[in-house]
């Protein structure tokens, strides 16, 4: 059994290996400006093009005198390179490359991870780190949540309150969602275009999209607190620090937390137009995600513009004009070559342009996204009990990410060709620094990518354990506090429903301090 993850699609290993010195030279059919070998005509790793070959694929033919890849594009050579890489294990010292045969091909097109940085936020350096292990995993979409409710976290140069604004709160809730605890502390942090432009480029370099996410017309706090005009009501609100109806409730008295912008007046709308136009300026991805879930609806129903909207266009409900709204967004993202993304929420009023695409997240069953990809509509699939990275190992533990099948969220499987692929959701809420965000992510990164590229009759939840366990020295090798077994997969009930409980009500840090334990009587 080859050590490597995702499991390939066919591959069979041989006697000998290939030996691995400083006088290694590459001859190769692509540029692969990563690949920092010497080039020559006689080289040992020889990269063919062969344009028979899907997109991703490649094969991968390691012989005691040389390495044999082909690939019909670059990317397809860039995964061939990375399951060399782990084959190989000469980051960590090895020097001998087992002889095989390797075939492999992409179950699912997209293959992604979400970082959420308002809430907290992480910087370019963290960022880059991330994009790199996606990268040797062969997962190809990053996307970047980069606005919300409790931080503004990208710059708009026409409207530069949002960031000098919208991206500064004076505290943060901690300890839970029930819990009413703050620190009473500035945080901030935004990224300028230019460091946009340099994330993507180092993203793009490495064959990742990345995909914003500029939510609309809810989770817009931040940029109300920076734009009052932009609330059906203009109230003076200072950017949330708080991240449920807790403390605001509890410790403030607020009721009329206002987080939805107006839908009934044209400035909001042409607002809304000029960020698109300036993000999709930066992102040449062709995909724009609007969020556009748990909208309230009370300001509308209560504001006389988004009535009039109602009433002028024949609208039914409030959940028609967020409709109304999102099929605006939509021309406007369309006519830049785009194709809209939201969370699955928005299929509720029934009556949205079938190119959307959704997201399906939500814990309880949605027959409206069921709806959707059986009626020839697409999703990405990154539902809670599978996807949800931010949720403690004693709720989801690993297996449940591993064992992810559309199938078991009502798709027929005739109908299995309309989901892209899936993505695991990073909300940063309870996650404030490098050492949890790592535990988070991994090994659950390692088991979404066997999720999303091979093919399911090649998976194997007790191969993936050995193999995981051949991994582990990379987690050391990248300095990555990833979560030991006994945590990410927790065996005692009682355990992990103390673990969830504290979880909600106290301390969202509870398997960070466990498993710093457990490492340590390692």
């Amino acid at each position: 059994m080859l050590n490597l993850i995702p499991v390939p699609y066919k591959s069979e290993e041989k006697n000998g290996s290939f030996i691995i010195d400083g006088k290694l030279k590459i001859s190769s059919d692509f540029d692969l400006p990563l690949l920092k070998l010497e080039r020559a005509d006689d080289g040992k790793l020889i990269i063919k093009k062969d344009s028979s070959l899907p997109d991703e694929g490649y094969t991968l033919d390691v012989k005691e005198d040389c390495i044999n890849i082909t690939s019909s594009t670059e990317k397809g050579a860039y995964y061939a390179l990375q399951s060399l890489r782990q084959i190989g294990r000469y980051e960590l010292g090895k020097r001998e490359v087992p002889c095989c045969t390797v075939e492999d091909k992409p179950d699912f097109k997209w293959r992604g991870i979400h970082l959420d940085e308002s809430r907290h936020f992480f910087g370019k350096e963290e960022v880059k780190r991330l994009l790199d292990m996606m990268f040797m995993m062969k997962l190809n979409v990053f996307h970047w949540h980069l606005t919300d409710d409790q931080g503004w976290r990208i710059e708009i140069k026409k409207y530069p309150l949002l960031t000098e604004v919208g991206s500064v709160r004076k505290y943060t809730q901690i300890n839970g969602w029930h819990c009413i605890d703050t620190v009473d502390e500035v945080y901030g942090g935004f990224y300028t275009q230019d460091d946009i432009r340099e994330i993507v480029s180092y993203a793009s370099q490495r064959k990742i999209t990345v995909v914003p996410e500029i939510d609309f017309p809810a989770h817009c706090a931040s940029a109300i607190s920076a734009y009052p005009w932009l609330a059906c009501r203009e109230l003076k609100r200072e950017v949330p620090g708080y991240f449920g109806d807790a403390v605001p409730v509890r410790k403030f008295g607020i009721r009329d937390w206002n987080r939805t912008i107006c839908l009934g007046k044209e400035e909001v709308i042409n607002f809304v137009f000029d960020v698109i136009d300036e993000v999709c300026e930066l992102f040449p991805a062709e995909y724009f995600h609007i969020g556009g879930d748990e909208a309230p609806k009370n300001e509308w129903k209560k504001c006389p513009r988004c009535q009039k909207v109602i009433k002028d266009n024949n609208l039914k409900t409030e959940d028609n004009l967020q409709v109304w709204f999102n099929n605006r967004v939509l021309e406007h993202i369309k006519a830049k070559g785009k194709r809209l993304i939201g969370w699955n929420e928005i299929l509720k009023a029934g009556n949205l342009d079938k190119t959307v695409i959704a997201q399906y997240w939500t814990p309880q069953r949605d027959r409206n996204a069921e709806r959707h990809a059986n009626g020839g509509g697409n999703l990405i699939m990154s539902n809670h009990r599978s996807f949800y990275f931010d949720m403690p190992y004693g709720k989801y533990p690993l297996k449940y990410t591993y064992d992810y099948s559309p199938e078991n969220y009502g798709v027929n499987k005739e109908n299995i060709k309309n989901v892209l692929g899936v993505e695991g959701e990073v909300w940063t809420e309870w996650i404030d620094g490098r050492e949890k965000l790592d535990m988070q992510i991994f090994p659950r990164m390692q088991a979404l990518a066997e999720a999303a590229w091979s093919q399911p009759e090649n998976k194997s939840w007790k191969s993936f354990c050995t193999r995981l366990d051949g991994f582990k020295p990379y987690y050391k090798l990248f300095g990555i506090n990833y979560a030991v077994d006994s945590v990410s997969m927790p065996k005692n009930l009682l355990k992990r429903a103390f673990i969830k409980y504290k979880f909600i009500n106290g301390d969202t840090h509870l398997e960070v301090k466990l498993n710093k334990k457990y490492k340590g009587e390692q």
